[in-house]
């Protein structure tokens, strides 16, 4: 009995340092690791975060291997990866000459060349033998890899009553399946060498729902439950080299959820994310090794509200903020703009 009290009695001190070292994270920011000479597969690279990731990546001198089903607009960020690249180089001529000036007389090495690569893969990471398939092509090409960007995601843009069954299908397989599929491919090697970094982009619709988005919504909620307990997983096997971080953004304004609206008094409070400041946040939560970064803030005390409040309380609030049918105008936009479709195509 008394082991027992005294084991209790650690674990409260472990979770009170816990608090500690969370609250020291939020006053001093935490040193950022490098990931220069890295190997990071993005999956979703051809636009929106994905795209930003990947110049975010390549600043830091990582080696860039993206996928996505869109060619075309994979190429597009690669060549802007190579951009950067480009401009790397460069500037490591000009500190190589700044350094052999003075060379003779301080000693100062040559700076080594600047090697990292952009790979592209065409990847429908909603079907589990086109990942598989990608995959074995890196291991080839590439070889191991460090971090496991799963950024890919869809939504469908239709009420549940009015949504095709094969949609729904296509929602959950690219949001929420596909982090099994990449993490099977990828993960067996880190297991191996203790080391890498798998980051799970969700949503805050993981986190706490709103009408309208079913399918979304739950292809979210699977998500953050398949990267909790594969952080448990790897706890459990004291895997600690292998880090693991959770995204939960609010609205991004990437034009995926064009048209949602919240209430228009709270709204100027309340804005949907810039891409660009959005992904900063996310960057810094990576290199630091933080488990979870939601953002803006207030994320994190509306997922809290939402775990101790009676339904009807989240119902009411819900209400004032205009959030229980925010997604109304969107997918009145989106059926609006297939009508049109339709009608143009003489369907």
């Amino acid at each position: 009995m008394l082991s027992i009290l005294a084991e209790f009695l650690v674990v409260i001190l472990k979770v009170l340092w816990a608090f500690v070292l969370a609250g020291l994270r939020w006053l001093v920011r935490p040193k950022e690791k490098s990931v220069a000479g890295q190997v990071c597969v993005i999956t979703g690279a051809g636009s929106g975060l994905g795209r930003l990731f990947a110049t975010e990546f390549a600043r830091r001198r990582a080696t860039l291997v993206l996928w996505d089903i869109n060619s075309r607009s994979n190429e597009e960020t690669a060549e802007m990866v190579r951009s950067i690249y480009r401009e790397l180089e460069q500037e490591r001529e000009r500190d190589g000459a700044a350094a052999g000036g003075q060379g003779a007389v301080n000693g100062v090495e040559e700076v080594p060349p600047f090697q990292p690569k952009v790979y592209t893969y065409v990847c429908d990471v909603g079907k589990r033998e086109s990942v598989y398939s990608t995959a074995e092509k890196v291991r080839r090409d590439v070889g191991d890899i460090d971090l496991l960007i799963n950024n890919a995601g869809m939504v469908s843009g239709h009420h549940l009553l009015e949504c095709p069954d094969e949609l729904i299908e296509r929602t959950m397989m690219v949001n929420c399946h596909a982090h099994f599929w990449t993490t099977k491919a990828f993960l067996p090697k880190m297991l191996e060498m203790n080391h890498g970094h798998i980051v799970t982009v969700a949503s805050s619709l993981g986190l706490f729902s709103t009408a309208g988005v079913e399918d979304y919504c739950a292809s979210k909620f699977g998500a953050i439950g398949f990267h909790e307990s594969l952080s448990h997983e790897l706890k459990a096997a004291e895997k600690d080299g292998i880090k693991m971080t959770l995204v939960c953004p609010y609205l991004v304004d990437t034009g995926m959820f064009r048209g949602c609206r919240i209430r228009k008094e709270i709204e100027p409070f309340l804005p949907p994310l810039k891409p660009e400041f959005c992904v900063k946040q996310v960057m810094r939560a990576i290199l630091t090794d933080q488990p979870m970064i939601c953002t803006p803030r207030i994320v994190y005390m509306v997922n809290f509200m939402k775990s101790i409040l009676p339904f009807e309380a989240v119902v009411c609030m819900y209400r004032f903020l205009g959030a229980d049918k925010c997604m109304y105008p969107f997918l009145a936009q989106r059926k609006e703009a297939m009508n049109n479709n339709e009608a143009k195509n003489g369907i």
